[in-house]
């Protein structure tokens, strides 16, 4: 038993070991992939869509994108819980950039003429680079690989195809008004998608006409002129 007080600097507690040790407050370092999360999950959708596109959703294998990439045959899971999310991805993806990139053409278009002939010719034209120019391996996955997809995923695809496809519908309801359209406007929009989105099975750019060729026909095959 202690009978006297103890010095000053023995009333100090001794430093507290498991503070010393604490680890710092916050997340740990994240890894290479964490850091690039990012970008290396653009990299997995671009090549998925390429190789779906080209060998089908069931001929590719995971292995296969992980390749395409520079990846493990195993990475790839750790940006996409399976090959049918990474599936998905790709189709809404597609999607997306395609109504981005009508809004785009429309609006340019609109600048220079508000003729529904002319509003029609630059959804067409930029529907067959959609379908057929410089990145344009997502749509085609989506049109031939949605079986791949649960009932969540497509009902969500749907709405953003309807999305798209809306921006149509004013145009044919203009041309109908006109006598230019002489087909019941929903049963020509859905026509008119048929047509085109099946060029994605024929257009081959060094046999076939140009884009720009492409879509002349296809005004001239929809719409009536005087």
């Amino acid at each position: 038993m202690q009978l006297y007080p103890a010095p000053d600097d023995a009333l100090v507690p001794p430093p507290d070991r498991a503070a010393q040790t604490k680890r710092p407050r916050g997340r740990p370092p994240k890894t290479v992939d964490e850091r690039d999360d990012g970008n290396r999950r653009q990299e997995l959708i671009r090549a998925a869509a390429r190789l779906f596109h080209r060998k089908g959703f069931h001929a590719t294998s995971t292995r296969d994108i992980a390749t395409a990439v520079g990846m493990r045959s195993g990475s790839p899971f750790y940006h996409f819980r399976s090959k049918g999310e990474l599936l998905y991805a790709v189709m809404d993806e597609g999607m997306r950039s395609a109504i981005d990139r009508q809004r785009r053409a429309l609006d340019i278009a609109k600048q220079t003429s508000s003729h529904p002939r002319a509003i029609l010719a630059a959804l067409i034209r930029n529907q067959f680079d959609v379908l057929l120019g410089p990145g344009s391996d997502f749509i085609p996955v989506m049109l031939y690989e949605s079986r791949a997809l649960n009932a969540r995923q497509r009902a969500s695809l749907l709405q953003l195809q309807s999305d798209y496809e809306s921006a149509w519908t004013p145009v044919l309801e203009a041309l109908h008004a006109s006598g230019r359209l002489r087909t019941e406007v929903k049963l020509a929009r859905l026509l008119i998608f048929g047509a085109l989105n099946w060029a994605v099975q024929w257009y081959d750019p060094r046999k076939s006409a140009s884009l720009n060729d492409l879509t002349a026909a296809a005004l001239t095959l929809f719409i009536h002129e005087d």
